[in-house]
């Protein structure tokens, strides 16, 4: 035992019990309450007061939700539902509304008077989003008045205050909150896509509310409404792909819980498939997708097995199976959801798994007795999913017994680092073998490998996974990579910290960056979401004023070009290089410009919205010509340094 224990019990008293008071526990540990203080925790804060509001629609109140960014990052959410109330609460002897932001786990969400079906789950949204802003300024308008209070940092300036009579719609919220740069320290703000994508699933999931979104810092706006819900869902994110079928729909209420599914099968090779609990995107799934899954699998096997498409010597489809080109929704309404943390990523109601599965089992088994050739077309479409996975699968065992005999040999083609923890290690996938060339040359060897592919590499959007085996420049990444891929993938094989893409600034380099890109959201996704995928920047000039001794520039974009130009005396007195491609550098350029950890810049590779990021990858690498051919025309004003 140290001999200072005992003094240290001594000294350990009550005086050492800390207690938070107020909202100081959400500032002091504010990852417990919005997942972090990342630039996803910021968008959080956003979602969690609309939320509220979105939960004012699910109880009737409420039909539209008008959201502003300000210039100033600060962030308006105003509704026409009930509007918070604000008389003196029984037992806090204060109003209602200074109660609900400014005290955890007040709110009408427990009692089931409130509100039937809530996304706001422990009356912690709102007064986190008031304890981590900067200010926060509340208007309520209900019986005829306008009610106001300020916050900062969590704390109210001022008592509850009438301001005025209220005009136009009787009864509302709004809020306005600016986030605190004391907890979010870094350089992130809020992005208009990321905060769209969700509005819209949000508008597709809670039928018949209208929400808009004004970003006044860019002069973008948006709106959303859908009549059709989760149907329309389905509709637009298949809206690239060959449908084999309408859309599947239910709608049921089983044991007081609500249950709307929504599945399509496409002629699509990725599955795509949301779930819901009350508006809230579960992006790790849960009970309801569980329900789902296993109830289509099992209703496939016994129409393929009844119908005779399945011979008693076959063996029944897998899930994987099943789920090859199939888009699907299901959202579930719950007065008491289970989720697994604040951030509710993940739904763990198990009462709901066996509700699903019965809703789910009884529509679609339905739908196939009644259109047998859907039904045949789906069923054929599992048994090529299971053919060609039994393709993979040999493949794939090929590749691992072949690495086997020649005792784990890496590709001949990789220039392997000598570091050894994978932490520390990075790999860069280079285009072609003269940037390969520069970049083996250029690299530190202790912690930098190379692995050069030639030419085009194939599109995997378009391929099954067989097809990809087969590929030799996705072989050799793949056994660069250590980690496995599709139903195999294991990241806690991965050789690379970091797999960094690094290919030319021209238009056939974006062509490759973005077949690689599809490649690994379809096949290798956790490396994404775990952080490990990057994208190389190199310099599209190097400005270099005339004359013995001049200055040089690397630089990034026409805009540091052109100001570059001005810095050093103007176009008469400098030398522009425009590299097109890698190659064009020598080693030491290439290495001090897009390789130096010290002075280069990477960007790192996330997924913002996997449904939005599916639709595009769908639509840029899919087969359908004319959503390509809308978006080419749509953006051809966008493009810069196109190569003629």
């Amino acid at each position: 035992m140290p001999k200072n224990s005992s003094e240290a019990q001594q000294n350990y008293g009550a005086k050492d019990i800390q207690v938070l008071e107020g909202l100081e526990a959400v500032r002091r540990r504010p990852g417990m309450y919005v997942g972090g203080t990342d630039v996803k925790a910021l968008h959080h804060l956003i979602f969690e007061v609309v939320d509220n509001s979105i939960d004012e629609a699910l109880a009737g109140a409420c039909d539209r939700i008008d959201v502003v960014i300000h210039t100033d990052d600060s962030v308006t959410v105003e509704d026409n539902g009930r509007g918070i109330p604000v008389d003196i609460h029984p037992e806090k002897k204060k109003p209602a509304l200074e109660v609900v932001m400014t005290i955890l786990h007040a709110g009408g969400k427990f009692g089931g008077g409130g509100y039937k079906v809530s996304g706001g789950l422990h009356g912690v949204g709102v007064s986190a989003v008031n304890a981590l802003s900067e200010w926060c300024e509340v208007e309520v308008k209900r019986d005829g008045k306008v009610h106001f209070q300020r916050y900062e940092r969590g704390k109210p300036k001022a008592p509850v205050t009438v301001i005025g009579k209220a005009t136009g719609e009787g009864t509302g919220t709004k809020t306005t909150f600016r986030f605190d740069k004391e907890i979010f320290k870094g350089e992130e703000t809020y992005r208009f896509e990321t905060v769209a994508t969700r509005f819209r699933e949000m508008a597709f999931v809670t039928r018949g509310v209208t929400i808009t979104l004004n970003d006044e810092r860019t002069g973008q706006e948006t709106a959303f409404f859908f009549e059709g819900g989760i149907l329309s869902f389905v509709r637009y994110l298949n809206r690239n792909r060959e449908v084999l079928h309408p859309v599947v729909y239910a709608n049921k209420e089983m044991e007081g819980i609500g249950v709307e599914v929504a599945v399509q099968y496409t002629d699509a090779y990725s599955e795509s498939v949301y779930s819901f609990a009350n508006t809230i995107n579960t992006v790790d799934g849960g009970t309801h997708m569980t329900g789902l899954r296993a109830a289509l699998t099992r209703t496939i096997n016994d129409y393929a097995r009844k119908t005779g498409l399945l011979k008693e010597a076959d063996p029944n489809f897998s899930g994987d199976d099943t789920r090859e080109g199939l888009t699907g929704i299901v959202s579930i309404k719950h007065r008491d959801p289970q989720f697994e943390s604040q951030t509710k990523v993940k739904l763990m109601n198990p009462e709901v798994q066996t509700i699903v599965q019965q809703v789910v089992s009884d529509v679609f088994s339905a739908f196939l007795e009644e259109n047998p050739r859907e039904g045949r077309a789906i069923v054929e479409k599992c048994l090529t999913s299971a053919r060609a996975r039994d393709a993979a699968k040999k493949a794939r065992d090929l590749v691992i017994r072949k690495s086997a005999l020649e005792s784990m040999t890496l590709p001949g083609k990789l220039a392997d680092c000598s570091e050894r923890e994978s932490e520390k290690a990075e790999i860069y996938i280079v285009e072609g073998d003269s940037a390969g060339g520069s970049a083996k040359q250029g690299r530190d060897r202790h912690f930098q490998a190379i692995l050069p592919l030639s030419g085009k590499v194939m599109n995997t959007e378009r391929a099954r996974l067989d097809k990809i085996l087969g590929n030799n420049e996705f072989r050799a990444l793949v056994s660069a990579l250590g980690t496995g891929i599709g139903d195999s993938f294991d990241l806690a094989g991965l050789r690379y910290g970091r797999v960094i893409i690094m290919t030319d600034a021209d238009v056939d380099g974006s062509h490759i960056r973005t077949l690689l890109l599809t490649f690994f959201f379809r096949y290798m996704q956790p490396l994404i979401e775990e952080g490990h995928l990057f994208i190389a920047q190199p310099p599209l000039f190097r400005v270099e004023a005339k004359g013995k001794g001049g200055k040089e520039r690397y630089v990034y974009s026409e805009n540091e070009r052109d100001k570059a130009v001005k810095e050093f005396g103007g176009s008469e007195k400098v030398g522009i290089q425009r590299y097109k491609g890698l190659g064009e550098m020598n080693p030491v350029q290439l290495w001090d410009t897009t390789m130096d950890p010290q002075s280069r810049t990477l960007l790192q590779v996330t997924i913002e919205d996997a449904a939005e990021a599916d639709r595009t990858f769908d639509m840029l690498m899919g087969s359908a010509v004319p959503p390509r051919k809308r978006f080419i025309q749509t953006h051809a004003k966008d493009v810069k340094n196109l190569d003629v």
